[in-house]
């Protein structure tokens, strides 16, 4: 399983229907590629994110965004885990 980091650019307002039972569809549509959406963190208008995601390969994180509508601007496959300690 790869770790890939996912930026994506929403219009205003569009992440406020982000309830739990289309966090639930996503889930659904993402493991049918066999991806899996691990967290995410927004900027403070909500404009913006950069997602974790877990999968086989980039092309399978890009198809499980395209079945899911989801926009995407750059994925980068983030291998290392650096701490602070």
């Amino acid at each position: 399983v790869h770790r890939f980091l996912v930026e994506r650019t929403f219009p205003a307002g569009a992440l406020a229907g982000l309830d739990a039972a289309t966090k639930q569809k996503v889930n659904e549509t993402n493991a049918s590629v066999g991806v899996r959406w691990v967290e995410s963190f927004a900027n403070a208008d909500r404009t913006r994110t950069y997602c974790v995601y877990e999968g086989p390969s980039e092309a399978a994180v890009r198809k499980a965004a395209e079945l899911n509508r989801l926009p995407v601007d750059r994925v980068t496959e983030v291998p290392v885990t650096l701490t602070p300690q």
